[in-house]
């Protein structure tokens, strides 16, 4: 374990704690419009890779419809993605839960945003060493662009965070990222409703 591991461990429970127990009314405000506008489960689940790729169930607030077509396939996220759950993933809302991962040491304040199981195959060695930490709610992709991104680029600077990782960077990512938010900068890759399905490294 590297020294500052103790030290982002720290900040983790630090911001964690308080923020989940400060920001519980506003966490139930979006669970009662959830449950209105998308109904039950209010929450979204799914199993996800964490630090060295050990799965762990990832948590958020559900954004999107059930919508079907006549073979009972989901419709594509742009269909699926009413006015509520635009709004939650704008101001990310939707990601209140994921300070419960943390807490659990699933998760991070800040590192790689954990992405599906099914990407694990199609990682480049490099890439794939974006493994090495715990993934993070907000991380150095995302405030660099966020869904802006183009896959590549996204890993690059996920590697970048994991060989340059200190308590300071982590402090000035949190800082950006507040700003990011406020000011609702790359919530989704031009022509998408979030990012497009990655199908491995471009030729």
């Amino acid at each position: 374990m590297r020294p500052g591991d103790v030290a982002k461990r720290g900040l983790d429970l630090f911001v964690a704690v308080p923020a989940l127990i400060v920001l519980s009314p506003v966490a139930l405000l979006v669970a009662v419009a959830v449950w209105v506008r998308l109904g039950h489960p209010v929450l979204f689940r799914q199993t996800r890779p964490g630090q060295r790729g050990v799965p762990f169930v990832m948590l958020k607030f559900r954004t999107m419809h059930e919508a079907v077509d006549e073979v009972q396939r989901p419709l594509p996220d742009a269909a699926r993605l009413g006015s509520l759950g635009r709004f939650l993933r704008a101001t990310s809302l939707d990601e209140l839960p994921e300070l419960w991962n943390v807490i659990k040491g699933d998760m991070s304040l800040v590192g790689p945003r954990p992405l599906l199981i099914e990407y694990l195959p199609l990682y480049t060695p490099k890439h794939a060493r974006r493994h090495d930490v715990r993934p993070g709610i907000t991380g150095w992709a995302q405030v660099n662009g966020r869904n802006e991104l183009s896959w590549e680029a996204r890993f690059d600077l996920d590697v970048w965070y994991v060989d340059n990782r200190s308590f300071r960077l982590d402090l000035r990512i949190l800082l950006r990222t507040v700003a990011d938010v406020v000011a609702r900068r790359g919530i989704s890759y031009p022509g998408e409703s979030t990012m497009p399905k990655y199908t491995g490294p471009s030729k």
